[in-house]
């Protein structure tokens, strides 16, 4: 006797039937990205070099798991939070090893004010990219969020060590949210 499998056709869109290929290897491009950021004259010339970086992480390993990054991107700035965790889940359960899809999950996260976890997700960023500047930056934001602010001073330095044109380089100034003799705002 013959079993025949019936899938609703809503069902097909969220299975993914292929594994995730490896993620692009952009260490080499992305380390002399940040060498070159380290010693930009000014901070325009740091924002085009921190862009080039972004070039890079947002690089999905293929093209569906680029259309799924795309769209959670898109849902995000439109303020579509549920449809962009959605999106970035579906990436995630997809391409596990591709650090861009925690990352930006994390950052609605953030902008939910889920600041636990944001940091759950940023830390797997980091597991994967250790040298992500973004997610290093958007730890010490979450860390401040959660007025670990000890943490947040470490982490902000670490990425400051990569990007030292960092907007976040503020928080460290006197009078700074992170600064050592910081006043909290």
């Amino acid at each position: 006797m013959r079993c025949l499998f019936f899938i609703p056709a809503v069902l097909l869109p969220t299975m993914t039937w292929a594994l995730c290929p490896a993620s692009p290897d952009h260490t080499v491009a992305l380390e002399d990205l940040i060498e070159a950021v380290q010693s930009a004259k000014s901070e325009t010339e740091a924002q085009m070099l921190t862009y080039e970086m972004w070039q890079y992480w947002a690089d999905a390993p293929d093209e569906q798991s680029q259309e799924i990054l795309d769209r959670g991107m898109e849902r995000r700035a439109a303020y579509d939070f549920l449809g962009a965790l959605q999106d970035f889940d579906r990436l995630i359960a997809y391409c596990p090893d591709y650090a861009e899809g925690y990352n930006q999950r994390a950052f609605v996260y953030f902008l939910q004010q889920d600041y636990a976890s944001a940091l759950v997700d940023l830390e797997k960023v980091l597991e994967i990219s250790p040298r992500h500047v973004a997610a290093l930056s958007g730890r010490a934001l979450s860390l401040v969020a959660l007025q670990r602010r000890d943490d947040a001073r470490t982490a902000l330095k670490q990425a400051l060590k990569l990007n030292p044109w960092l907007p976040e380089r503020g928080l460290l100034s006197p009078g700074g949210p992170l600064a050592a003799d910081g006043v909290d705002l």
